[in-house]
């Protein structure tokens, strides 16, 4: 059988932002997910906002502990695209000294998945090598590729399609091609249903979202996937440099 190769994300931020302000999934999904992560033997990349890592530094240093690698998702949770250029180097800045107090930080999600180009340099000037602000879902032919010095992955499928009722789960994943991104909000861990906020954020949040979480990683696993943290994704063969082989992918990553 094939190799899969998977990469668990999660996306560490204040609840289902904009529409909340709270931090439940700091307090609440995030203790559930990393037992989830625990029974499954799955080292996550976990990008955490300068802004969460503050305000709970002993969940930083336990996601550090327990092996995981941990990534930048900005300072407040506010949209890059939405920034000067001076607000967003401070953005940044800020979170990247925060984040790196706890550990070495070297990759990248911006919030919403939305990162316009002309950032890029800022964060290799900031001493990121890896970038996943893309949704392939999104964007017909992203792939994983090299672009102005980072190595750029994104994300296969939106967090709330691993929701999904497994029979609709199973084929959403149907078309993805390795290597494969998920990514997760712990808030989605937290009972949200009569939240207001959108439908696709808050359906079957709390129990039905870690049960599924649960179910997806025991069918990878049958199915011979394989789990690394998002740098390690991407093999490198030969001594190419992973961009290279992620080029020789573009057909298959275009379908994440």
């Amino acid at each position: 059988m094939r190799e899969v190769r998977v990469a668990f994300t999660v996306d560490l931020e204040q609840d289902c932002p904009p529409y909340l302000h709270t931090y439940r999934g700091a307090e609440e999904g995030m203790p559930r997910l990393l037992a989830l992560l625990r029974e499954h033997g799955i080292a996550a990349t976990v990008f955490a906002t300068g802004d969460v890592a503050r305000r709970y530094p002993d969940l930083l240093r336990e996601v550090v502990a327990a092996g995981h690698e941990l990534g930048c998702h900005g300072d407040t949770h506010r949209a890059f695209d939405a920034m000067s250029d001076a607000e967003a180097a401070q953005e940044v800045a800020r979170a990247t000294e925060t984040l790196r107090a706890f550990g070495a930080v070297t990759a990248f999600r911006a919030p919403y998945l939305r990162l316009p180009r002309a950032r890029l340099g800022l964060l290799r000037a900031s001493g990121y090598t890896l970038d996943s602000s893309e949704g392939a879902y999104g964007r017909p032919g992203a792939r994983a590729r090299t672009e102005d010095g980072l190595l750029r992955i994104p994300a296969s499928v939106t967090s709330s399609v691993l929701r999904l009722p497994a029979v609709l789960r199973r084929a959403a994943f149907l078309p993805l091609r390795s290597p494969i991104v998920l990514f997760v909000h712990p808030w989605e861990l937290v009972d949200l249903r009569r939240a207001s906020i959108r439908w696709d954020c808050r359906f079957r949040t709390g129990d039905a979202a870690l049960a599924s979480l649960a179910q997806l990683a025991r069918e990878l696993r049958v199915d011979g996937a394989t789990f690394h943290p998002l740098s390690a994704v991407l093999e490198e063969r030969g001594g190419e440099h992973p961009g290279d082989a992620a080029h020789d992918r573009a057909g298959e990553a275009a379908h994440g």
